[in-house]
């Protein structure tokens, strides 16, 4: 489904999960995990969809299939949903504007006339032989082979509450490497969410998601070559703690690249 770029709008906010500046240390004996970006360049996969797009359902099945395959630190898929097909009848409870916002800017950056559902990006970049296996195994493996820009780390530890974790986030570039214009962002993302439709396009479907963008925190400057975040999470009811994990990415929005992706899954902290 195409929509013309000027007719995308802004029309709901994102769900607000509480971040704020965390003002005292984390307790010593509170479970924690943490991983490091490796040396090559991580593939970032965006996903853009919504629940009333007819065409997106077989977008969303595919996209887990990919992670839910082992693959070693290859890529980092995450799945945005936009706001712009609410009016169709059905309003995503996964939509937001901010999503619709960062897939207008990718579609500028490609120089292309319409933003779509579904619609992949790699990178940073169109990506339509998405649905072919062989395309997008080749494509993730030629970012693979690059060397990494940046570094990143991340950490995640239990909170003061059972519903609150505590995000340690560094973002670094790699020495040598001059990217004025180079940001982070982390995102909390959602696995096993499901939705029975009720009206619009896909009304009496039930959609099944993973990888369901639930926080979008930045872009965090890296002015100065790094940028260190830390941040107390508030868990909201609805959401499914044990399903929830960590990604994040550095890019250079000027030449439209991504200099590294990382993600922390399968975390399984528990609050005091």
């Amino acid at each position: 489904m195409k929509i013309p770029r000027s007719k995308i709008g802004s029309r709901h906010g994102i769900t607000a999960a509480t971040i704020s500046l965390l003002t005292l240390a984390p307790a010593a004996n509170a479970q924690s995990c943490r991983t490091d970006s490796p040396a090559h360049t991580v593939a970032l996969v965006e996903l853009y969809t919504s629940e009333g797009c007819s065409s997106c359902p077989p977008a969303d099945r595919w996209l887990s299939a990919l992670v839910n395959k082992p693959r070693d630190g290859r890529f980092v898929a995450l799945a945005l949903h936009v706001d712009y097909w609410d009016y169709l009848g059905w309003r995503d409870r996964f939509a937001s504007p901010v999503f619709t916002q960062r897939q207008n800017t990718l579609t500028r950056l490609g120089h292309a006339q319409f933003a779509y559902t579904p619609e992949v990006f790699l990178g940073m970049r169109e990506f339509r032989g998405w649905s072919n296996k062989s395309d997008i195994e080749s494509a993730v493996l030629a970012i693979n082979k690059l060397p990494a820009q940046a570094d990143i780390s991340l950490g995640l530890q239990a909170g003061a509450g059972a519903r609150e974790r505590v995000l340690h986030a560094v973002f670094r570039l790699k020495p040598g490497v001059v990217a004025a214009q180079a940001q982070g962002y982390v995102v909390i993302y959602e696995d096993k969410l499901s939705t029975a439709v009720e009206s619009g396009e896909n009304r009496g479907a039930t959609l099944r998601h993973d990888r369901v963008v639930r926080q979008w925190l930045g872009p965090l400057s890296l002015q100065g070559g790094a940028v260190d975040v830390l941040r107390t999470i508030a868990i909201p009811p609805e959401w499914q703690a044990e399903h929830l994990g960590v990604a994040a990415f550095v890019e250079n929005p000027s030449a439209g690249v991504i200099l590294q992706a990382s993600s922390l899954e399968g975390c399984r902290t528990s609050g005091g």
